[in-house]
């Protein structure tokens, strides 16, 4: 990691690159905006805006239930958690007559209204608050091993997810006629969007953890007129606004998080007019 800071050091002779926690929380970024651009542009397509928001919430409860268990990992507490809680969502949307924005909020509202009841016992939820707004300026070098890794496995099974996804969410029934199970493919995303949550929440926050999944997805759906171009403008917007919004955190001294999201909102009110002509 050394020579890598000092190459960052060469390369990028910033007044705010001075500190190694600021290095991480850059490494961070780049690590983490490129995966949520990507999974984005298949859940606005699929209509799951608010799937990631309610597995951020689900988050709480993952810790809560860690802490029950005497667990000392959180994130492993988290994985778990949000990964059966996907499950669960993907399996009651497909055997309920709800639609599918009531079972998410049903679920959302749970998940959170449970972790909070657990952690908050003996006003004992401010040591864990930090997970509502998330601190990527607390990113470790042994996160972005962590991060790296989730984004090259990310990676490696969009590559398989890919092509039955875009069918899937074009035309369900051609998707099943060309043999695509469609449900096992949609199981398979949802985990996915599960893991990347739950390795990501920390330094997002479970309340922006939504908002950076699917703003700039939603920008370049604005002007994208291709699958391809979709991906890479969501990627591109992604990366762009996690640097720009970190950079304006430090000068502003406010949450990174924060400062990432409406970088990502301003993107899209400016694209929302292309989308129009």
């Amino acid at each position: 990691m050394e020579t890598l800071y000092a190459a960052m050091d060469m390369l990028l002779p910033f007044e705010w690159l001075r500190y190694t926690f600021m290095k991480n929380a850059l490494l961070a970024m780049l690590l983490i905006t490129p995966l949520f651009g990507l999974l984005g542009t298949m859940a606005v397509d699929n209509k799951m805006a608010f799937f990631s928001d309610a597995l951020g919430h689900s988050a709480l409860t993952g810790i809560a239930i860690g802490v029950v268990l005497g667990w000392e990992n959180q994130m492993a507490s988290m994985l778990v958690f949000g990964v059966i809680w996907a499950i669960l969502i993907t399996f009651v949307k497909h055997h309920s007559k709800m639609s599918a924005d009531t079972i998410i909020s049903v679920f959302s509202s749970t998940s959170i209204a449970l972790g909070l009841v657990v952690l908050s016992r003996g006003g004992a939820f401010a040591k864990y608050s930090s997970v509502l707004v998330g601190d990527v300026l607390s990113v470790t070098q042994g996160d972005l091993l962590a991060l790296l890794l989730a984004l090259a496995a990310a990676c490696a099974v969009w590559v398989f997810l890919f092509n039955p996804l875009m069918i899937t969410s074009v035309n369900s029934p051609l998707a099943r006629s060309r043999g695509i199970r469609s449900r096992m493919t949609e199981y398979a995303f949802t985990i996915l969007v599960a893991v990347a949550v739950m390795v990501s929440i920390r330094w997002v926050g479970v309340m922006l953890i939504n908002s950076l999944l699917i703003l700039p997805a939603a920008a370049s759906h604005n002007v994208a007129r291709g699958a391809s171009q979709y991906m890479r403008l969501s990627v591109i917007i992604s990366v762009v606004c996690g640097v720009a919004g970190l950079v304006l955190s430090y000068y502003l001294n406010t949450s990174a998080g924060a400062a990432v999201v409406l970088c990502c909102a301003a993107v899209y009110f400016v694209t929302l007019p292309m989308r129009r002509k």
